[in-house]
């Protein structure tokens, strides 16, 4: 007679492909061990799973069943993966990740939830990186449910974690807000690029830590990252290898010590400059950064070219459309940054800047002003002449930030504090010489009223 087999329960390796073992793992995302408190079930289940395609194998004489096809949710989406689309076989994450949770084998020390100053735990770029560099010298294997020594875990998110020795596992859907928003020329090493797809994280989500610039083109950089079969550091594509355009710069709060800086200061990188920064007249760093941070919070198509060192009027219509953005109005977005306006760009906070032609306060486009009144012609714009456009004028430069030469004004007879001022704003759009004498023609009527 035939003796039934005995079975022996296992746990299928962690980099199986078969589909069943995919939904498990991902299962196994929101679910702890029953030795930190998760429910037998969802445990259990996967070793039924596994008890039931081994029984039928055996006991039905044949090949085993097929696996149940994943659902459509369970799926990975299409979309570029290594080895297709010219990227090199190997390069890509090629994996998912695992939710938030407290470090392996100890409680949580906190509730879910966005973290407080305590959170940011004191670091510097070079502990930053040494903690990158061990496990990559360990190579330690990528293990979605997996937890090494230290009780990170092995995946991409839980790497940057350990490297950021935060003090639990995060996921890409929330590490960002343990950091501050950068561009990509403020990167240095310690800081990470981050793509979180929050319709389906499976789709590409990734984060990588930022190692430094391979050369001056800045196109490749030096990523430190968990990633198949195990962590690794190599020459990648700015900003990855798939999904490239939808990764962004962040720097962690507590670089340097505490959520600001090193000894309670603001870090050098957020410090606000100064309102003599800005405006008509300036030209320097704090201009260009400025700029660029604009475009990188959807002020690009307020630039011709640049942006660069010398204030223009591009500069001035970007901020105010990121002020209106944040619903400030009146002297609050008058288009010249004060330390609100620079601490929300340089962190990353507030809105940012609708794309063009989306409404703002009072029914005008974003960043625009009402349709221009008429050029009454340049006969208007002479000594002694009175006239209600030369009131008008006035106003609007007064409105834009170039009043300064008014005494009691503006008034409806045309004087020298009005050329003066008119001469400024000339001279921040970067003309000069005639085209910047201080009477207004067409051009600066419209550049004004616009």
């Amino acid at each position: 007679m035939e003796v039934a087999p005995v079975f022996e329960e296992f746990t299928p390796e962690s980099d199986c492909d078969c589909p069943g073992c995919i939904h498990w793992r991902r299962s196994a995302v929101h679910a702890l061990p029953p030795a930190l408190g998760g429910h037998p079930a969802a445990h259990g289940a996967r070793r039924a799973l596994v008890l039931a395609a081994a029984a039928g194998s055996v006991l039905g004489g044949g090949p085993a069943p097929p696996a149940a096809a994943a659902t459509p949710a369970e799926r990975v989406p299409a979309g570029p993966v290594a080895g297709q689309s010219g990227i090199p076989a190997g390069e890509g994450p090629g994996s998912p990740q695992g939710g938030a949770s407290a470090l392996h084998g100890r409680p949580a020390a906190a509730a879910p939830g966005p973290p407080g100053a305590a959170a940011y735990r004191a670091t510097t770029r070079t502990a930053i990186i040494n903690r990158a560099k061990k496990w990559v010298a360990a190579q330690v294997p990528y293990a979605m449910d997996g937890y090494w020594s230290d009780g990170y875990r092995q995946d991409c998110s839980g790497f940057v974690s350990m490297a950021w020795n935060l003090g639990g596992n995060e996921w890409t859907g929330s590490l960002a807000s343990y950091a501050v928003r950068i561009t990509k020329d403020e990167l240095k090493p310690g800081d990470i690029l981050l793509f979180h797809n929050p319709t389906n994280p499976t789709q590409g989500s990734h984060v990588t830590l930022f190692g430094g610039w391979t050369d001056y083109t800045h196109s490749h950089y030096l990523a430190y990252e968990q990633a198949r079969p195990h962590a690794r550091k190599q020459a990648t594509p700015y900003a990855y290898w798939t999904y490239g355009t939808r990764y962004l710069a962040y720097r962690y709060k507590g670089l340097g010590g505490g959520a600001q800086g090193g000894s309670g200061t603001a870090d050098p990188a957020t410090r606000y400059p100064g309102a003599g920064a800005f405006g008509p007249g300036a030209d320097n760093a704090h201009v260009t950064r400025l700029g660029k941070a604009l475009v990188a919070r959807g002020g690009k198509r307020f630039y011709r070219s640049g942006p660069g060192p010398r204030w223009t009027e591009a500069d001035r219509r970007a901020t105010q459309a990121f002020q209106r953005a944040q619903g400030w109005t009146g002297a609050d977005a008058d288009g010249l940054p004060g330390p609100t306006t620079w601490s929300y760009l340089m962190r990353g906070k507030g809105k940012d800047i609708p794309p063009g032609g989306a409404a703002g306060p009072g029914g005008t486009p974003a960043g625009a002003s009402a349709a221009a009144p008429a050029y009454p012609g340049p006969g208007v714009f002479r000594p002694g002449r009175s006239h209600a456009a030369i009131e008008l004028l006035g106003r609007q430069l007064v409105k834009k930030g170039f009043g300064t030469h008014y005494a009691r004004g503006p008034g409806r007879t045309w004087g020298e504090s009005d050329r003066r001022n008119v001469a400024a704003f000339q001279r921040a759009q970067g003309w000069r010489g005639a085209a910047a004498d201080g009477h207004p023609g067409p051009e600066t009527w419209r550049r004004l009223f616009r």
